[in-house]
C-alpha cells in the first residue's frame, strides 16, 4: 500500500450553491462533505491549491485518505467528484468514511506489465487493446490494494484477458464477478495487425508451400 495522502479541512456552515460559489470565487477554498459510518454527514471546505496537488497522486482516488477536520482524523476514500464541464476545476467533493471492520467497493486502477515484450506483439507484431482501466473491488480497508498488476508477458496475438484471469490479493474480490460468469467482461486483449503482419505472411509462405508441393505432386502422376 501506498504511504497515507492527508487532507486538511474545515467545517462548513454556509451551504448552498450561491455559497459554494462565493467559497470558491473568494477564497480559493473547494466546498465538500464527508459522510457515512455512525457520525453524522459533515459539510467541509479544503483548500483547492493542496487539493489539486493531491490529485495528482493516483492513489487519490482508490486508496484511504487521512481527512483530517478540527484536529480529528477520520479515514475516508474519495466517493464523487464533480468538475466544470468546461476547465475541469472541482466544483465539490464527496468523501465517505470506513471502518475498519466494514468491507467497502472501489475502484483501483489497472497496471498493464510488459507491454512491449508481450508475445503477441514482438512476435506476432499485434497491438494491446485495453477495455478496462480501472476494477471495481471488495475489501476491507487494510486490504486495500494500490493497484492490480496484469503481466501480460505471454499473451500472444487473439488472446483476451477477462476479469477472472486477474490475480486479486486475498481478501480482495471483483465485484462484477460476484454478480456472475455474465459479468466476466475483457479487460485487454492482443489485436492482430493489419493486414496480417507477420502472421499472415507466414500463412501465406505456408500455402506457397503447399501449391508448390502439389504441382511437383502432379507433375509426377504425369
Amino acid at each position: 500500500m501506498s504511504s497515507t495522502i492527508e487532507l486538511s479541512a474545515e467545517p462548513r456552515s454556509d451551504v448552498g450553491k450561491g455559497a459554494s460559489r462565493r467559497l470558491r470565487r473568494q477564497s480559493g477554498r473547494v466546498p465538500g462533505i464527508i459522510y457515512g459510518g455512525k457520525r453524522d454527514a459533515q459539510p467541509i471546505t479544503l483548500a483547492e491549491n493542496e487539493l489539486v496537488k493531491a490529485m495528482q497522486i493516483e492513489a487519490f482516488y482508490s486508496q484511504i485518505l487521512d481527512v483530517q477536520i478540527e484536529g480529528g482524523s477520520q479515514q475516508a476514500v474519495v466517493r464523487d467528484i464533480q468538475r466544470h464541464p468546461a476547465t475541469e476545476r472541482v466544483l465539490h467533493i464527496d468523501f465517505l468514511r470506513v471502518a475498519a471492520d466494514r468491507a467497502i467497493q472501489v475502484s483501483v486502477p489497472l497496471h498493464f506489465l510488459n507491454e512491449e515484450s508481450c508475445v503477441g506483439v514482438k512476435m506476432g507484431g499485434g497491438s494491446i487493446s485495453r477495455s478496462m482501466t480501472e476494477v471495481e473491488i471488495n475489501c476491507l480497508p487494510k486490504d486495500l490494494p494500490e493497484f492490480i498488476e496484469i503481466d501480460l508477458v505471454d499473451a500472444d496475438v487473439g488472446s483476451v484477458i477477462h476479469l477472472s484471469d486477474l490475480n486479486f490479493p486475498e481478501g480482495v474480490t471483483s465485484v462484477a464477478l460476484a454478480l456472475g460468469e455474465s459479468h466476466d467482461s475483457p479487460v485487454a486483449s492482443v489485436l492482430a495487425p493489419r493486414g496480417g503482419g507477420a502472421a499472415a505472411d507466414a500463412d501465406a509462405d505456408s500455402s506457397g508451400d503447399e501449391e508448390a508441393s502439389d504441382a511437383e505432386a502432379d507433375s509426377s502422376e504425369d
